[in-house]
């Protein structure tokens, strides 16, 4: 988990709750890009919330809508930016009853701190549960007021997030509105956070062998818990969403990413979900049974995917970009050193593709490597390419008396002159050895992509892997990579464009502004 150990975290200094992300080892340094602004006043808004030049179209709508919890929306006045002013409607710190967040022009909702969507429902579900669902409908915009703020989903609650093609949910800070924010801007507002009844591991109460395993905050008085006996359990649906500029920094080590999912069940729904420029990971998945389809993470400061504490997860077409010279690995996968519990963490993937810039000498950080396997942990890579010219493709570090697994079929690799290195009880050779197993790898991959991503004639002609023997998950395509062809457009028209990684046009503009439809 990015060699972090995952916990919220109380700041005292703050007057709200900050959730930790990953904290022990193996960490980057994330960074602001200097914009975070904090308000402790009103939450950030106001009549005078910011004026940075006001010269869009956007004018702000009359007033907040009503919602059905009785604590309403709190109108906190207007905030000005380059695309518009905009009336901003402040969510309660804990929603009590289902809501539904509507698209209305002029109108962005603001986060002023931690938001509890329900109130934990424990261990099992029971009568005690709150069984608030927030839904969010398409074209939404919601902010982070503060550096503090984040979307917190407990136990026994769902999110339903569900735009479209033409008219993504974005979640992102309040610099972004303001428009300050440029190429390098992160961590200015904490993230969205699931919290389901998935089993985990790495306890901070029960134990794995009593069946009681669950993780909470730290020092907190009021703790997010997550964790429970159920694999299958719903925390409800995020699809066609943005998250931008996550990852507020709240110590030394501490922050959150874009994606955080804590013990989230099977019947979850994650798919077309865009992280960019968050200064943890991309997303990162502790314990239960997660899948997600059609994912984009973009200049995640440290590992674009991070996966650890007994998760079970799938993932099929991915799109894993860093910025040049900033990251640590497209992936970490592992169980933080608790090698004896079970379930091991486990992951599959199909079709994705992995790029770290061929003018970046450093793009692997702490990891040493595009990608680290250790721990308790079983992976299978199918059907991608890791495209990563100045540094190492794989790193494995064995540990404890069974160490970490690695399975791929239809690889293609395109590495410095090392390619792989091992730790631990491993050695490079070993690592090159599990490699060289898989059926129709290459390790000395020459990529031809067309638009960074797309597939060129090398690509084509890698033989795939038939994927759907990997489980019901995931969708037959006769293709390695994320994107077969030129035809194939999953990505475009939701995502947004950077120097990094451009999807062309149609899509919600450039992620430092907001779209004005």
């Amino acid at each position: 988990m990015a060699g972090r150990k995952f916990s919220l975290f109380m700041v005292a200094s703050l007057s709200a709750l900050a959730l930790a992300g990953c904290g022990a080892d193996d960490i980057s340094s994330p960074g602001t890009g200097g914009n975070v602004t904090i308000n402790n006043g009103n939450g950030g808004a106001g009549n005078n919330g910011g004026n940075n030049g006001g010269t869009g179209t956007i004018t702000p709508a009359s007033g907040c809508p009503t919602i059905d919890d009785p604590q309403g929306l709190k109108d906190d006045g207007t905030i000005t930016g380059p695309t518009g002013t905009y009336r901003v409607c402040t969510l309660p710190a804990r929603i009590n009853k289902s809501i539904r967040l509507t698209k209305i022009s002029g109108l962005l909702y603001q986060l002023a701190g931690r938001v509890d969507v329900g109130t934990d429902g424990g261990f099992t579900a029971s009568g005690s549960d709150t069984n608030v669902t927030l839904t969010i409908d398409p074209g939404v915009i919601v902010f982070g007021g503060t550096g503090q703020s984040w979307l917190a989903v407990n136990r026994g609650n769902k999110i339903n997030a569900v735009g479209t093609a033409t008219a993504p949910i974005i979640f992102t800070s309040r610099d972004n509105v303001l428009g300050l924010n440029g190429e390098t801007s992160q961590g200015q507002w904490g993230g969205v956070v699931l919290m389901g009844r998935g089993k985990v591991t790495d306890c901070t109460t029960g134990s794995v062998s009593a069946g009681t395993c669950e993780r909470q905050t730290e020092g907190s008085a009021d703790p997010a818990r997550f964790g429970g006996a159920n694999d299958a359990d719903n925390s409800g649906r995020m699809s066609f969403v943005q998250i931008r500029y996550s990852g507020f920094v709240l110590g030394a080590n501490v922050e959150l990413q874009a994606l955080t999912t804590e013990g989230v069940g099977s019947a979850t729904v994650l798919d077309h979900i865009m992280s960019y420029n968050s200064s943890d990971d991309g997303s990162e998945h502790f314990g239960g049974s997660p899948s997600l389809k059609y994912y984009i993470s973009v200049g995640a400061d440290d590992d674009s995917l991070d996966v650890d504490t007994g998760a079970q997860m799938n993932v099929q077409f991915a799109l894993l970009i860093q910025r040049a010279g900033a990251g640590d690995a497209l992936f970490e996968i592992d169980s933080n050193g608790f090698e004896t519990d079970t379930p091991r963490t486990k992951l599959q993937v199909s079709n994705f593709v992995g790029i770290q810039s061929a003018v970046s000498s450093n793009n692997e950080a702490n990891d040493q490597a595009a990608s680290l396997f250790r721990g308790n942990s079983d992976v299978t890579l199918v059907n991608g390419v890791i495209n990563t010219p100045n540094n190492e493709c794989i790193r494995m570090n064995g540990s404890g008396s069974t160490p970490s697994t690695l399975t791929t079929q239809s690889v293609a690799l395109n590495c410095n002159a090392t390619k792989f290195l091992g730790t631990g009880s491993y050695t490079a050779a070993q690592v090159s050895g599990f490699f060289a197993a898989g059926t129709n790898n290459k390790d000395a991959f020459t990529p031809t992509f067309t638009s960074l991503f797309v597939n060129g004639s090398n690509e084509t002609g890698v033989p795939a892997f038939a994927s759907t023997g990997l489980g019901a998950f995931f969708t037959a395509a006769a293709y390695i990579g994320a994107v077969k062809d030129s035809s194939d457009t999953w990505y475009q028209g939701w995502t947004c464009n950077s120097t990094a990684a451009s999807f062309g046009t149609g899509n919600s503009g450039n992620c430092s502004s907001l779209p004005t439809t």
